[in-house]
């Protein structure tokens, strides 16, 4: 059974990622989860408290997923995965990660938003890390940097396009080509 905050988070992030910042307000957030007028409020009183939960919230739904996808044997094992959880994250999570996307851009002016967003950030990276030094990556840290910043690049290209996109050429280059480095080759 769904608690009345955890559908207070779900419709949190459900009108970020369809409606952007300005759809956020508590009282949207009471009428799309169907729950009395101030429930919001009473779990996150302020905009900011708000915020902050959704991002918990996000990333409290999307660890086991991503932890249960980085578990390569083979840099090819890699990239499969990897596409596997960018189809996840453009199929079924795709308004959490809109959601997402909205609050990276809040994120330029906002402090605590950042900051939250780096956290969320520093969890996803704290299980690619190892995923990638298993496999002979010098240098596992500037290749989940890279990771990271051609996914939320092929993120942000697909939702303003509106059309799917394949992430496996650019994703090859990434891994395939860290591997060389740390070959010497």
């Amino acid at each position: 059974m769904t608690s009345n905050r955890e559908r207070v988070l779900s419709a949190a992030v459900e009108l970020l990622g369809t409606e952007g910042l300005r759809g956020l307000t508590h009282a949207r957030v009471d009428d799309r989860a169907d729950l009395p007028k101030g429930s919001a409020s009473n779990y996150f009183r302020s905009r900011a408290a708000l915020l902050d939960g959704v991002m918990e919230w996000m990333l409290q739904l999307e660890t086991p997923t991503v932890e249960a996808t980085l578990k390569p044997a083979t840099p090819e094992d890699l990239i499969d995965e990897l596409c596997r959880l960018y189809e996840f994250m453009t199929g079924p999570n795709v308004v959490t990660v809109k959601a997402r996307m909205v609050l990276w851009v809040e994120a330029a002016t906002n402090l605590r938003v950042r900051e939250a967003l780096l956290r969320g950030r520093a969890t996803m990276t704290s299980m690619l890390i190892p995923a990638l030094a298993s496999l002979g990556m010098r240098d596992p840290v500037a290749v989940s940097d890279t990771l990271g910043a051609c996914v939320q690049g092929l993120f942000l290209q697909q939702f303003a396009r509106g059309e799917a996109l394949d992430p496996r050429p650019l994703l090859e280059i990434i891994v395939r080509g860290a591997l060389e480095t740390a070959s010497g080759t």
